[in-house]
Parts: structure tokens; C-alpha cells; sequence
């Protein structure tokens, strides 16, 4: 794939951190999702949110369909897990 391929896609089909607009909705969600729900959406594990990144069991936020595939940075397409 030729260098710069990637942006030339639809802003809809970005990646979060590529788009401001997109991005500024997922970080808000995000807060939203990290302060509400605290059971890992994956496993069914409670998330201990003390447990700071790099750690396997720290808490990350994960789209149920993923950005690649359509999916949206809405809440309903969110959901807490470990990373």
C-alpha cells in the first residue's frame, strides 16, 4: 500500500485518533463508559481501574464492532474491557 493510501479513505471510515471530529466523540465517550461500567464486556471479570497501562488487566475501552468493519464511536458500540 502506498504511503498516504490510508487517509485517502472516507473521514466515516477513519480510525478515532485520525479524525478530531471522531476523536473528540470517542474521548467523550469514553469517560462516560469509564465512569459507568466497571465489568470487563469480554470476560465478565470485574475491572480493577487502579491498574495502569501496560498491564494486561487494565482497563481500556473496546469497540464491540470494530472501526475497521463500520462500526461507530457511539455508547452503544462501546464497551469497558481489559486491554
Amino acid at each position: 500500500m502506498p504511503r498516504g493510501t490510508y487517509l485517502n479513505k472516507p473521514s466515516s471510515q477513519l480510525r478515532p485518533e485520525r479524525s478530531p471530529a471522531r476523536r473528540k466523540v470517542f474521548e467523550h465517550n469514553k469517560k462516560i463508559i469509564l465512569a459507568t461500567q466497571s465489568v470487563c464486556g469480554i470476560c465478565g471479570l470485574p475491572i480493577d481501574k487502579s491498574i495502569k497501562y501496560p498491564d494486561p488487566m487494565s482497563p481500556t475501552v473496546d469497540h464491540i464492532i470494530p472501526c475497521s468493519k463500520g462500526g461507530s464511536d457511539e455508547l452503544d458500540n462501546l464497551q469497558l474491557a481489559h486491554r
